[in-house]
């Protein structure tokens, strides 16, 4: 059964992006430290297990405007090689990469999120962005929730809640 799952790295002071997140710094000043634990060559067994079953389970994604504007030419791609929904207010054509599909949505979470299952099949329906996090959890529509503490302090940014 597809599962809404939602997956954060988060510093040990509730950050989950550094301050000032745009172009220049998409995961905000020294955000990027958040994701080193998915980078790093060589990688820590339970690291590596955590990344293969992320994406070996994943179906399709959901992301907020906010995301897709600072990740899209970081990634050259979709973040995960599934169909990814766009919550945004502004529509436009699907934008297909070699990958996946970014889709754009602006019907809302509910919609972005039945269209997400039906492309996600069996697979889990993985969030990606702040302000997706943020909204879905005030809708009760995450099934799981896990977070990954990074030994880091970042002292300001993009709190989780």
């Amino acid at each position: 059964m597809t599962k809404v799952v939602l997956d954060m790295s988060m510093s040990l002071d509730g950050f989950i992006a550094g301050s000032n997140v745009g172009r220049e710094y998409p995961m905000g000043v020294n955000g990027e430290s958040l994701h080193t634990w998915i980078f790093s060559t060589p990688k820590d067994k339970v690291d590596a297990d955590v990344e293969r079953e992320m994406f070996a389970r994943t179906g399709a994604v959901i992301v907020g405007n906010r995301t897709f504007e600072v990740g899209v030419d970081l990634w050259e791609d979709v973040p995960f090689p599934v169909p990814t929904f766009v919550l945004t207010h502004q529509g436009r054509e699907k934008l297909i990469q070699k990958s996946g599909t970014f889709i754009f949505v602006t019907d809302g979470i509910e919609s972005a999120l039945q269209q997400a299952r039906a492309a996600a099949g069996d697979k889990d329906v993985r969030l990606m962005g702040a302000d997706v996090a943020q909204q879905f959890l005030r809708a009760g529509l995450i099934d799981e929730l896990q977070i990954n503490h990074v030994p880091i302090l970042l002292g300001d940014g993009g709190p989780f809640i």
